[in-house]
C-alpha cells in the first residue's frame, strides 16, 4: 500500500524505551516527519504480529533488543497536504518497553539515537502524542 495519500490508514508500532529514568530517542532520517524527534518505531509488515513488527523495527532502527511491557496509547498521525487532504495516516500502536541489550546507534530511517533523562525532554522537539506517550508508559513500568 501507497504511504502517500493511502486509501486507508497504515498500522505501525511504536517503543518507548526504558533504561532506568532514560528513554530512547531516534531524530527521523526520512519522510514523514524527517528530522524531528520521536520513538522507534514503524509499519507492520504483512505476515508478522503487532509484537514481532514491534522487535523488528526496534532492531532495525537502534540494534536495541527490549523486553515489552504493554500497550502505553494508540495515536492517530494524520499529515495533511497543502490542500488539508490526508497525505499520510498511520494509526500507531506505542507500547512501553524495556531495553534488555545492545548499544543504541543509528540504523534504518534514523539520523542519530539518544538516551534522554525525562528531565530532559524539553530539549527536544517531539510531537505533543509522542511527549504524551512517554509520560503514559512510564506509569506502566512501576
Amino acid at each position: 500500500m501507497a504511504r502517500e495519500y493511502p486509501q486507508r490508514p497504515i498500522l505501525a508500532v511504536g517503543a518507548v524505551i526504558w533504561r532506568g529514568d532514560h528513554v530512547l530517542l531516534v531524530r527521523r532520517g526520512n519522510p514523514p516527519r524527517a528530522n524531528e524527534w520521536s520513538i522507534p518505531g514503524g509499519a507492520q509488515e504483512l505476515g508478522e504480529t503487532v509484537r514481532e513488527a514491534l522487535h523488528r523495527e526496534v532492531r532495525e532502527e537502534t540494534h536495541v533488543s527490549i523486553a515489552i511491557e504493554g500497550l502505553a496509547d494508540v495515536v492517530d498521525a494524520i499529515i495533511p497536504d497543502e490542500e488539508g487532504r490526508p497525505r499520510h495516516h498511520y494509526t500507531l500502536l506505542d507500547f512501553a518497553a524495556r531495553w534488555t541489550g545492545g548499544e543504541a546507534k543509528p540504523g534504518d530511517d534514523v539520523a542519530e539515537t539518544v538516551w534522554a533523562h525525562m528531565r530532559d525532554l524539553d530539549r527536544f522537539a517531539l510531537w505533543d502524542a509522542t511527549r504524551r506517550v512517554i509520560l503514559k508508559s512510564r506509569g506502566l513500568l512501576r
